[in-house]
Parts: structure tokens; sequence; C-alpha cells
């Protein structure tokens, strides 16, 4: 096999592409693509050879099938999420039920009357497909779907409080994650923001001595992922309807992470309900699909009917639409909540929050040897820990659990490897993501469901 020295004894890219198995790779993926990898190979092979290294042809024509494949890799894959957090963002929050699955698939697989009346046989009202549903659940009068819970609150605010002032407690203005900040909704959606009271502490009297001709509205803030102990004071929603209806104005509750049910009973801690949130006198509810709710990504508002109505006309609603899938997910979850009878077993946020701790102690102990045999300088043990919620639902509540934690006792400065040896996890063919604390690696066994196929999984895991 010919050794290449030097940048001159590289092929040109039609030399290359002429080769048998390039050629191979001509038939299967098209010539464009083909094309296109065979040019980057040919550079990053100029570059090395010049740095003085060698390569040859069989080198090139293997760097051209990576670069294939790296691009052709679908960059939104499965992961095992072994991280502690059940509702994390960054992997996707809410895993969905098989109903919502079944029914993504059926709208997608070919046309579908999103948006028309089967019974007049005219154009239809794409948010009448989950409204019913919505109303029935939490007692509102109307309810609109839009992508996500900052779109819900965007469009409430430009719909009802445009160029007018908007009362929030001081204590109250959030960030959520990716640095969206309310004040800056806010100021996005065209509104004035009037902080009120103090950041630990908020009275009645500050919300009546805020108001002026140009306020619009009053909104209470779930806190998402915070809370403030202490020396405290905060207004309920129950006052602050009553402020905001004595001087006509409309009273908003921004919940973020929706709850449909009464948590308490499954043996967590108590959460508002999107039906708590309307008989405290809210005129509008917004709130999540995708946390709690154990839904796809929607943002949802429920309440008055008329002002429903008059969010649905506003021209921002149809930039922030949802689409069939979604809408379609979003009335499959919906129905589990009409029986909840079964609700644990078919939802599957609802079975990870709820999961037995000596359940998961027990899959950690059948794991922790597998693992062991994978990593034979590590140790591996099994370790109690605490999962949470996550995504701002139940910000400091915090859930038993079991881990299996993973320790370099031989290295002196063991973050290069652990971090190395958390790399390797994330290389699998289904990436496991874990997360790094006090010097070791530990994978919460809370979300980890199907016990067989992540063994197998771990067959292509390359020690390090």
């Amino acid at each position: 096999m010919i050794i290449i020295h030097t940048p001159k004894q590289l092929p040109s890219v039609d030399s290359l592409l002429n080769t048998p198995s390039v050629q191979e790779l001509v038939r299967e993926h098209g010539l464009a693509l083909v094309t296109s990898c065979a040019q980057s190979g040919l550079m990053r092979a100029r570059q090395s050879v010049l740095a003085g290294r060698t390569t040859n042809m069989a080198a090139l024509v293997q760097s051209v099938l990576q670069e294939i494949e790296r691009i052709l890799l679908p960059s939104i894959r499965p992961v095992y999420n072994l991280t502690g957090t059940v509702l994390h963002t960054n992997l996707g929050r809410a895993a969905l039920p098989e109903s919502a699955i079944q029914a993504m698939v059926d709208v997608a697989r070919g046309a579908s009357n999103i948006e028309f009346d089967l019974e007049t046989g005219k154009r239809g009202d794409r948010y009448k497909h989950a409204e019913a549903l919505l109303c029935q659940l939490t007692g509102a009068e109307g309810a609109v779907v839009v992508n996500n819970n900052a779109a819900a609150v965007l469009l409430t605010l430009n719909s009802l409080a445009r160029r007018k002032e908007v009362l929030v407690s001081r204590g109250e203005l959030i960030e959520i994650g990716g640095g969206f900040r309310m004040p800056d909704i806010m100021a996005r959606a065209g509104c004035k923001l009037v902080e009120v009271g103090t950041t630990n502490r908020t009275h009645e009297a500050d919300f009546e001595s805020a108001i002026s001709p140009r306020t619009a509205l009053i909104m209470k803030v779930h806190t998402s992922n915070f809370e403030i102990k202490g020396f405290t004071k905060s207004v309920l929603e129950r006052e602050l309807s009553r402020i905001a209806h004595r001087h006509n104005l409309t009273f908003v509750t921004d919940l973020g992470s929706g709850n449909l049910i009464d948590l308490e009973p499954y043996k967590l801690p108590y959460e508002m309900t999107v039906t708590d949130a309307l008989e405290s006198g809210a005129d509008l509810v917004t709130f999540s699909g995708d946390k709690l709710l154990g839904g796809p990504q929607a943002g949802i508002i429920i309440g008055r009917r008329d002002l429903i109505e008059k969010l649905k006309r506003s021209p921002m609603t149809r930039a922030m639409r949802p689409d069939k899938v979604t809408l379609a997910a979003l009335q499959a979850v919906l129905r589990l909540y009409t029986d909840t009878k079964c609700l644990v077993k078919e939802l599957p946020t609802l079975r990870l929050l709820t999961r037995d701790p000596v359940v998961i102690e027990q899959l950690a102990y059948r794991l922790v040897k597998v693992l062991q045999d994978r990593l034979n300088q590590c140790e591996v043990t099994v370790a109690q820990t605490l999962s949470q919620v996550g995504s701002g639902a139940l910000p400091i509540d915090r859930l038993q659990s079991a881990a299996l934690k993973i320790t370099r006792p031989d290295f002196r400065r063991p973050g290069n490897s652990l971090n190395r040896l958390a790399k390797a996890f994330r290389e699998l063919p289904i990436p496991v993501i874990g997360r790094i604390s006090n010097d070791a690696l530990w994978f919460d066994l809370r979300c980890l469901e199907d016990e067989k196929d992540f063994v197998e999984n771990l067959r292509g895991l390359k020690v390090v």
C-alpha cells in the first residue's frame, strides 16, 4: 500500500471518487453527498501530512465513510436519562405514553381533520381538538394551546396588556431555563412591568397602591425553580383576584408546570393544580404540557371564554400554533386523566415520580456486577441518592432513589478520568447520561425501566 507523505501525493477529488470503494458509496448515498465528504476528507488529510503525519488510500476512503456517517447520523437521538432529574429540560422533559405516541403516528401518516369540520364540511378550528377535554378536566370555560408556556405568557400579555401596565410581585420575576426572564418576555409583549413589593415580602397594600389608570392586569407567577424562605410574605391568589376584580382588572396565574391532579395521594408533595388556580379566582391560567402533565411540549391557556376568544383572534396566535402531531399527543394524554385509576401505569411521568425506592435499589444491585465487569479499573457501588422532578416543578423536593456510583480510587485527581469515562458512556449506541459529583460518576436509576436493553447497550462500551 502506497504511503502518502506530502500533499502532492494526495489524489484529486475525481481520483478518489473513482476508486471502487468510493464508487460503492456513491451508489448508496448519491454523488453530491459523497463528493462533499471526499473534499472534506482530502482537506483534513492535507492538514495532517503538512503536520508531518502520513496517510494512505484506505485511510482516505475510511475518512469519507466516517464523514458520511457523521452527516447522516440523526442529531436528535434516544438516550438513557440517568441524571436523577426526571423532567430534564435538556433531555426532552416528559416521556410520552404509548397511546400518545400511537396518536402521533396515526395523524403523521397522512391527512387529518386538523382544521376541517367533519360535520359542516367547512374550515374548522384546530384549537377545538384539545379544548373540550381541557375544559372538562379543569372546569374552565375555554382553552387554547400554543407551542410552549413562554409563548402562552407572551400571547396573553400581548393580547390583554399591550402598551399597558402589568403588576407582578418583585419576588416572582423569575428566570427560567435558557436565560429567558419574565421581565424580558413582558418587554417583548409590549407591556410595562410594574414591580410590586420587595424580593421577600409583598403585601396586599403594595398591589393596591401600584394600580393606576394604565394598569391592565395583575399576574401571579409560579417561582418555577427556586423558593424563598425565612422572613417572607406573599399575596395569595384569592386575594389578588379580589384586588384585580375590585378594580375591573384581569387576573392571570402563570403556573409554569401545569398539574391536573392532587399529587398527595401518590405520596408526592402538594402542588397547586390548574383547577385550584381557577377556583382561587384566576381569569386565565397558563401552564406547560410537557412537565407534570406528562404530555408533549405545549403551552396551555385556560379560563374565561371571552378572554380565550380574544387570544384566538390575535395575529400572534398563528405564529405560536401547535401542529397536528402535538395536538394529537396532547389529546391522548388528556384522555388518560379522565379515569385516574390507571394513570400511574399508563403515564410515564407519574410512574417514574412514584417509583418505589426499594425497586430502584434492587435494580441497582442487579446492575452493579454487570458494570463492574465492564470497568475493571473502577470501583462500582450502589449508593443511596435523591432524585428531583426537574423543569421547575416542585423545586426543593427530592425523591429517595438509588444509583450506581463509579469512582477511580487509583487516581489522585479523578476529574479528567471521570470526564473521559462519562464521554465513553455518551458514545454508546444509545448514549447514557449521568452526572459527575463528589469525585464520582453517578447513574441514578429512577428513570431506567428497560433493564435488558440497557445491559445489551453496554456491550458497546469502550473501556477507558
